[in-house]
């Protein structure tokens, strides 16, 4: 019997979590909570297998809880339930400790089932959406034209990014003015064949 618990202020979705769950012989709905504070106090009482989680709760974020309770919830694994498809939500999610993230829309009763037990059974579910996404950050970009590497300045431009400097204070400290720099990003995200900063940033790393 895999039990698990739901951490979702949606009241729509939740309820139609709630009767994906108890329509299945193996699955046991240990709990069911609108916000993470909820969850909070009631999950160290009766521990589930899995957790499935929103990311955006009013008050405590669907991270905070899974870093919250990681630790002393050992046994748990925290799956997460979301509309967002961002690069940084979803590494935030991952970084955190989620071993799965499912996207809502679109989603199917059959999809939450598998996603379940293939969680329990050591998985690591993701939507396909979320999985390329993934893969795509690990992978390191293929050069085959001289001309298309990283200029000095693009190189500095991107250190000081990952220091966490504003465009701002990057200008400031390259001398350079603020549109300056956004052009340099714009050069970046280009060669790099990436669409925002977290992107460029890892795959600046793996060069």
């Amino acid at each position: 019997m895999i039990t698990i618990s739901i951490v979702e202020d949606n009241e729509q979705f939740r309820t139609g979590l709630e009767a994906i769950i108890k329509s299945e012989n193996d699955f046991f709905l240990a709990g069911s909570y609108s916000s993470a504070e909820k969850a909070q106090a009631d999950l160290p009482l009766n521990p589930p297998d899995i957790v499935i989680a929103d990311i955006s709760l009013p008050g405590m974020r669907g991270t905070e809880l899974i870093v919250r309770m990681k630790n002393s919830l050992p046994q748990t694994q925290f799956m997460v339930c979301s509309i967002h498809d961002d690069n940084d939500t979803i590494f935030e999610a991952l970084k955190c400790g989620a071993s799965g993230y499912i996207l809502k829309d679109p989603v199917t009763a059959s999809e939450i089932c598998k996603a379940i037990r293939n969680m329990y059974n050591g998985g690591s579910p993701m939507s396909p959406f979320i999985a390329r996404k993934v893969i795509s950050s690990f992978q390191k970009p293929a050069f085959n034209d001289e001309n298309l590497l990283l200029s000095t300045r693009e190189k500095e431009v991107l250190e000081l990014l990952a220091k966490g400097l504003l465009y701002k204070e990057i200008a400031e400290k390259l001398g350079v003015t603020h549109e300056t720099v956004k052009k340099h990003l714009k050069n970046i995200y280009q060669k790099l064949h990436v669409q925002n900063k977290i992107e460029a940033l890892n795959k600046y790393k793996l060069l």
